[in-house]
């Protein structure tokens, strides 16, 4: 079993909130933000991660299983479990699913997550731990109580074993050449059209009329569940010489799967 767990930056919360007249604050971090594993279908695993409390003051915790997906203008959604598509939520559990975090502590959980014996490609849910909700000193326009809490997530995105079919469609390429005021910007739509979950990077490369590599450029990496469609591009600021080249757009993809596309670049002279 493969097990990788990222940085938290992709998706670590740290909220703050003034909880007494006193001024203590109330701080949470959880860590990993985002869990990357392959599973075998049928056989138990657990997730390892860790809430720490940067405050002055014990916090109450409780824990919280959603789905994780997407909706049509690419906003990730956290709705209840088992009611997305390829939901993971329904399989973990939280142990333990409420604790107290002393000041300046961490407290380390873990999750069990229990696959079926058919699961066949990716499965997402996310792992929230939220604070018990406080009274604030704080009052609405219209004079209501406001109760303040803490909430951080952690995405989990999981593969079944040997099940994985990777595959992604690239279109609408669009290839802007560089001129006055105006950079060299390749924009285009990926979509995935696998099982999977996948982390795609633009590479684009200019090659001149003599086969020489003249510019290069790369793209941060999108995430795209299975059937997710969104936009990429890939920009270079520099100026070439009017003439004919070669752009080359290279999408590294899933397990070592790439991508290509050649396109004609003309730049015009000034």
């Amino acid at each position: 079993m493969k097990y990788r767990m990222p940085s938290c930056t992709l998706f670590l919360l740290l909220a703050v909130l003034m909880l007494s007249a006193a001024g203590h604050a109330q701080s949470i971090a959880l860590a990993p933000g985002q869990i990357r594993q392959t599973f075998k279908p049928g056989v138990p695993f657990q997730i390892e991660l860790a809430s720490a409390n940067q405050g002055d003051d014990p916090v109450e915790m409780s824990v919280q299983i959603t789905d994780l997906w997407y909706n049509e203008k690419n906003e990730k959604t956290f709705s209840s479990p088992g009611s997305s598509p390829r939901s993971a939520a329904n399989w973990i559990q939280f142990v333990p699913e409420h604790f107290e975090i002393p000041a300046h502590s961490t407290q380390k959980m873990h999750a069990v997550v229990t696959p079926p014996a058919d699961a066949h490609g990716g499965y997402y849910a996310v792992l929230f731990v939220q604070s018990v909700p406080k009274l604030t000193f704080d009052k609405t326009k219209d004079g209501k109580t406001i109760f303040t809490n803490v909430r951080v997530g952690c995405l989990v995105l999981l593969s079944a074993e040997k099940t994985e079919n990777y595959k992604i469609g690239l279109s609408n390429l669009n290839l802007i050449p560089p001129g006055a005021n105006r950079s060299l910007d390749l924009t285009f739509d990926v979509e995935n059209d696998g099982n999977v979950h996948v982390f795609p990077v633009a590479r684009m490369a200019i090659i001149d009329s003599a086969r020489k590599l003249v510019a290069k450029a790369e793209s941060e990496p999108k995430r795209l569940l299975p059937g997710q469609k969104d936009s990429m591009h890939v920009g270079w600021t520099g100026d070439l010489p009017a003439g004919d080249y070669t752009a080359v757009l290279t999408i590294a993809y899933g397990e070592d799967r790439i991508e290509t596309r050649q396109m004609p670049l003309r730049v015009a002279g000034q």
